[in-house]
């Protein structure tokens, strides 16, 4: 058994913020040797999953109470706006920020870089529905406290 630090993988939450490092593989890049557009969305996505993760990890009794109030729970992409700056290439360090930017209703917003260094690469801004038994549901409180975007939700 490997004494692999499994949480390392996840990432880390920082002031709020999760960040996560991807490294980019050959199957990442186009023919051009730059990752192929759409596989910043699979960084990202990851960045997300992990970042709702690590927020479970910590808030075990405010997930299940989100739990107990929303049965089977999950977040769906409902909305992404997204901005190509700079190209990544192969065996590239990436780093992936996601930030909950504003809760309303069912819906948070998160707002997501891709960095290699001290250089933006893709931005985007998501947003995610909150949904329940298939239907769009408010967020609950726990899950608000536990991503600290509670401001905006009231």
């Amino acid at each position: 058994m490997s004494s692999l630090d499994v949480s390392s993988l996840d990432g880390l939450i920082r002031d709020g913020r999760h960040v996560m490092q991807v490294r980019v593989y050959y199957e990442d890049t186009d023919f051009t040797g730059i990752v192929y557009h759409a596989n910043y969305l699979r960084f990202m996505e990851r960045g997300r999953t992990n970042y709702l993760r690590l927020l479970g990890a910590d808030q075990h009794a405010l997930f299940a109470e989100a739990q107990a109030e929303a049965p089977g729970f999950a977040f769906v992409v409902r909305a992404m706006q997204i901005d190509y700056l700079k190209p990544a290439r192969m065996d590239d360090v990436l780093e992936v920020i996601t930030g909950p930017q504003e809760v309303k209703g069912a819906s948070i917003t998160l707002d997501q870089e891709v960095r290699r260094g001290d250089d933006l690469l893709v931005k985007a801004r998501v947003k995610v529905a909150f949904v329940s038994d298939g239907r769009a549901r408010p967020i609950p409180k726990a899950l608000r406290v536990a991503m600290q975007a509670d401001q905006a939700a009231g």
